[in-house]
């Protein structure tokens, strides 16, 4: 039997800025193969950079418009929960 390959490129890693924050930490997506399947990591300022160059990241453009629908209700991230009281 064939040993069957990855469906995803595990070489590929991705970080989507989520916030700089006044107290020099970095809020940031990070996902490797697919940036759909993240991880939301908190790092220092500092830390943050040698984990992008270490991991020798893509940088994504932030997410846009985030729809407010009933719908999604269940989708959200923890930068979210921080920042707003759920119902």
């Amino acid at each position: 039997m064939k040993d069957a390959e990855p469906a995803i490129d595990i070489g590929r890693k991705f970080v989507r800025l989520i916030e700089r924050r006044p107290d020099g930490f970095v809020e940031f997506e990070f996902a490797i193969g697919d940036p759909e399947l993240y991880a939301e990591l908190l790092l220092p300022a500092e830390a943050y950079d040698s984990f992008c160059r270490a991991n020798g990241v893509t940088f994504l453009e932030p997410r846009e418009g985030e729809c407010a629908e009933e719908a999604e209700d269940w989708n959200w991230n923890l930068h979210q929960a921080t920042q707003q009281r759920f119902r």
